[in-house]
This record gives C-alpha cells, sequence and structure tokens, in this order.
C-alpha cells in the first residue's frame, strides 16, 4: 500500500486532485494523508528559510476561513470513506507550516497537488515561482493534476539522456507498475541530436518495466514547439526529470510551470533526486 500526501489550500478544495488519488485507490489500495494548510501561511509555505532550524510562526485564521477549512477536511473524510479509500487528516492546520509539510513528503511515496488550486489565492508573488519552489522543495515524486481531465491511458516519458530524466522513469516505474502497462512513448527532442543518446541502454530498460513501448524522436523545435505537442496529447500524463541539467529541466526552471502546467490539460509526474 503506497502512502500518497494530498496538499490543499485549506479554504480551496481540489475536486481534480482527490479525484486523480481516487483513481489510484481503485487501481491499488493506498493510504490517503490530508494536508490543509492555511491560506494565511499557504503563500509563504515553502519560503521558511529558517523554519527547520526553529519554531516556525503562523497568524492565526480568520473564524471565518477556518470554518471553511473544517468544512473542507468534513468533505474529504467523507469522500474517502464513501470511496472505501484508507486516509489521515491533519488537524492541527492553526500553526502547520513548512516543517510538518516537508517532513511528510520524505516519509510519503507521492505527494498530489493541483495545478490550479495549489496557488489560487497566492496574492503579491509569482505563482510559476512558486510551484517551482513547491516541487523542488518535496522530497518525494509530486503528480502536478488538472482540475478537469481524464484519467491517464498513455504515457509519456521525457527522455534526453540525462540521469535526472532516467531516474523520473525508473521511478515512476517503481511506483506505478500497474500504469506501466498503457500504452507508452519515450519522447526524445534536443537541438541538433539525431539519435537518442544511450538508445540501447535506454530501450533495454524502458522495455522491462512498460511493454506497449515505442520510442518517438520529435522533429520539432523543443523550446518553441513542445508545449503544444504535449497538450494535444489527451488521455496521457507526462513524466519528467527536474532541476537537473537536461533540456526537460530547463523547460521545468523557465517556462514548464507557468506555461505547460498552466494549460491544465494533463496530469504531470516530476521528481528529482
Amino acid at each position: 500500500m503506497k502512502k500518497i500526501l494530498i496538499a490543499f489550500d485549506g479554504t480551496q478544495f481540489s475536486e481534480g486532485a482527490f479525484a486523480f488519488a481516487r483513481s489510484l485507490n481503485e487501481l491499488q489500495p493506498i493510504l490517503l494523508v490530508g494536508a490543509f494548510i492555511p491560506q494565511i501561511s499557504y503563500a509563504n509555505l515553502w519560503s521558511y528559510a529558517g523554519a527547520m532550524a526553529g519554531p516556525s510562526f503562523v497568524p492565526l485564521l480568520e473564524a471565518e476561513d477556518a470554518d471553511v477549512i473544517q468544512k473542507n477536511i468534513q468533505h474529504f473524510e467523507e469522500l474517502c470513506q464513501q470511496h472505501r479509500i484508507a486516509y489521515k487528516v491533519h488537524k492541527d492546520f492553526y500553526d502547520f507550516a513548512l516543517p510538518e509539510l516537508k517532513r511528510e513528503t520524505r516519509f510519503a511515496d507521492l505527494l498530489i497537488i493541483s495545478s490550479m488550486k495549489f496557488y489560487e489565492n497566492l496574492v503579491g508573488e509569482d505563482p510559476s515561482e512558486y510551484m517551482k519552489d513547491a516541487l523542488h522543495a518535496s522530497e518525494c515524486p509530486v503528480i502536478v493534476v488538472p482540475e478537469e481531465f481524464d484519467f491517464p491511458s498513455r504515457n509519456i516519458l521525457a527522455y534526453d539522456g540525462s540521469d535526472s530524466s532516467v531516474f523520473a522513469i525508473k521511478q515512476f516505474a517503481y511506483l506505478f507498475p500497474e500504469l506501466c502497462t498503457n500504452e507508452t512513448l519515450l519522447v526524445f527532442s534536443k537541438d541538433k541530436e539525431v539519435k537518442l543518446p544511450y538508445e540501447n541502454f535506454i530501450e533495454e530498460l524502458a522495455s522491462q518495466h512498460f511493454p506497449n513501448l515505442q520510442l518517438l524522436k520529435l522533429d520539432i523545435n523543443p523550446r518553441k514547439d513542445f508545449q503544444n505537442w504535449i497538450c494535444n496529447n489527451h488521455n496521457a500524463m507526462l513524466i519528467c526529470g527536474a532541476f537537473g541539467r537536461s533540456f526537460f529541466s530547463q523547460i521545468v526552471r523557465r517556462s514548464f510551470v507557468s506555461e505547460i502546467i498552466a494549460e491544465h490539460k494533463l496530469p504531470v509526474f516530476i521528481t528529482h533526486k
């Protein structure tokens, strides 16, 4: 049984994130841990630079917001009971901040967040930078989920020969063997490169985990056209590494979060060493 953490802005319940977790539970039972983060601390959650060294301070919530959070927690519990999902809830949301959530990701198999609701209440900050910080801080793989989607029946493995891209492919395979039987494209797109780097090696590895594997070299300008290509792939999930030196991690740093994830078209699995 996997331990999956699902993080909500306490006042904004993500039906899309929960629907994804519910579908995973239908494939294989999970323990779903709901973390309800107060809006007042949410925008600063990942920026407590010294929080791990000492106690954190989070201002008290307005009574109205506290009521909304409590209703969302009740809604979460009712949905879990309705769909027979084993669950736990963080109820100490008045002082819930970076140390608790970051530590939780260290002891979780996966974090699920919404591409829309995760920073909907963010004020005075760059949402793409905030999302990038959250992805970087997590100590387990992350799936970023749009509010409306079809549960993926296809996998798109973003590969450029880097250790980061290979690590993400292996992590996905280890974590979700039940999804590896889906049609899978191992996609390579890189300027001035004709062949897949280490083609024999990556095909030998990936074919052991993904029986319906195809290798695809995209003849497009990756920096200009990859976003359009990926967003036109319906019923798919993108699997990619992050925060390394690879092309796809450059997408993450420069425009991936603000453009591809912000398109709210498909779930994205991201992990980094």
